[in-house]
């Protein structure tokens, strides 16, 4: 977990944006108002018991309650700069020749088979629900393209046709 973190904070300042809908942008505002508040509150109220215990240099409590404000301290930065650097995903109607753009959800055909993705930023990525990121192989390769158009995606898994069928 403590390195997933530390490479998304990293992954996080090397882009100019955060594309979020606007429901994930306000999930992460109320994230953020819950730790400069309550999680905030928690974790020195938890310091001042701490600090009662004695010395500090054999206190676990201690040590742990430094180790879970950095932790709220260092996902609050996060949160800033995201919610900073955000770009809310607009559902807006398609027309006809629309070109699939972060928001879109695109039905495509593989080999027979139907399949349904949203495209999203990659803070909202979950592929496992249909939501792919703009950045990763496929959500790049869809970047663009207008329903008919065939698209060849090369992932770590190989190479992939797949047919563009529709564009919400």
């Amino acid at each position: 977990m403590q390195f997933a973190i530390c490479y998304w904070q990293f992954a996080v300042k090397i882009m100019d944006k955060y594309y979020l809908t606007k429901e994930r942008a306000e999930e992460l505002k109320k994230e953020l108002e819950t730790l400069k508040g309550e999680r905030r509150l928690e974790v020195a109220d938890r310091l001042k018991q701490a600090k009662e215990f004695g010395d500090l240099s054999e206190n676990s409590e201690y040590t742990e309650a430094r180790e879970e404000q950095s932790r709220v301290e260092t996902r609050i930065s996060e949160l800033e700069d995201i919610l900073k650097k955000v770009s809310i995903i607009k559902n807006e109607k398609t027309s006809v020749n629309s070109s699939i753009v972060i928001g879109s959800t695109v039905t495509v055909k593989k080999n027979g088979k139907i399949s349904i993705y949203r495209i999203v930023g990659s803070n909202e990525a979950k592929p496992e629900e249909g939501k792919i990121s703009n950045e990763s192989p496929l959500g790049r390769a869809f970047l663009d393209k207008k329903v008919g158009e065939a698209v060849m995606v090369t992932t770590p898994g190989g190479k992939f046709d797949y047919q563009i069928m529709k564009i919400e």
